[in-house]
């Protein structure tokens, strides 16, 4: 027996959707909605035949999950967010898995939909997820991006198209920049309380990090444009940690002479070049590939 169960905070617009895409082989629909949700979330949810429970808004999901799963009354749990959806050959997967009983969790590969293209970078694809799993199988942190803890045997299904949930994520550069805004005061305090203490060079030096990160390392650089601006906000999004990191301080204001700012960013790009080579290597063929690198070992 199978309970779904979706968070939903303002998402009168998606609820239809993720519910259609489980009614077929849910035995339960549990939708727990935001109590400061301003929209018609639960009266939609009501009339698709969902079990509705209402919690405290905290702006992220970890800390409402477990209170959410504890409204499902049955041994097997698929948890969704309510801009996912569940593809029939998923759905198929499922029914098997839950069936068989051989394992307790599931870890679910995820399509992420963003500004209306499917993103295969490293960071977004396979994304795994833990969200198919026996009821006293995961224990849930309430750090958020945090992974759960596990009990028995787990599954990884196929990094495949197939067997993908489907997220319809970011659909405009406001509603990432909104994220941004909520996600970093949760961060900001994780941050904090592992003892960090204002840096200066934090501001230039992290957001660079993190779009080295994007960009190159996860390979962002072959989504186009979006990898890009993906590898641009994700920086943009380290900034504004930082800046919020120095505003807790109290707005310190210290020294900062142009040369220093200049020096931050020498020391970066040193880098930033190995990474653009980098990339030159892992797209050439392997006469290529050893063509850069020998030219690269030479300092040429």
């Amino acid at each position: 027996m199978l309970s779904v169960v979706i968070i939903a905070w303002n998402e009168e617009k998606n609820l239809p959707r993720v519910v259609a895409s489980v009614k077929d082989f849910a035995e339960e629909i549990v939708v727990v909605a935001d109590k400061e949700s301003i929209d018609k979330t639960s009266q939609i949810a009501k009339k698709l035949g969902c079990k509705v429970f209402y919690h405290e808004h905290i702006g992220i999901v970890e800390p409402i999950r477990s209170f959410a799963i504890g409204k499902a009354k049955n041994e097997w749990i698929l948890l969704l967010d309510a801009d996912e959806e569940v593809t029939e050959s998923l759905a198929a997967k499922i029914r098997e898995i839950t069936k068989e009983s051989l394992v307790d969790f599931v870890r679910i590969p995820r399509k992420n939909l963003i500004f209306g293209k499917w993103i295969k970078s490293d960071h977004w694809w396979p994304d795994y997820v833990y969200r198919l799993f026996r009821k006293d199988a995961l224990t849930w942190d309430k750090a958020i991006h945090s992974v759960p803890f596990t009990r028995g045997k787990g599954l990884d299904l196929p990094p495949e198209e197939q067997y993908s949930l489907i997220h319809h994520h970011y659909t405009s550069i406001f509603e990432y920049v909104d994220k941004i805004n909520r996600y970093t005061d949760h961060q900001k305090d994780v941050v904090l309380a592992k003892g960090y203490r204002f840096v200066v060079s934090d501001l230039i030096t992290k957001p660079l990090d993190e779009f080295i990160r994007q960009y190159f390392a996860r390979h962002g650089y072959r989504e186009g444009i979006h990898g890009l601006s993906l590898g641009l906000l994700q920086a943009f999004s380290e900034l504004i940690l930082y800046l919020k990191l120095w505003q807790d301080g109290g707005f310190v204001s210290n020294s900062l002479d142009p040369n220093s700012v200049k020096q931050f960013v020498i020391n970066k790009s040193h880098e930033y070049a190995w990474w653009e080579y980098q990339t030159r290597i892992d797209e050439s063929n392997i006469f290529g590939k050893l063509w850069y690198k020998l030219i690269r070992k030479l300092g040429v």
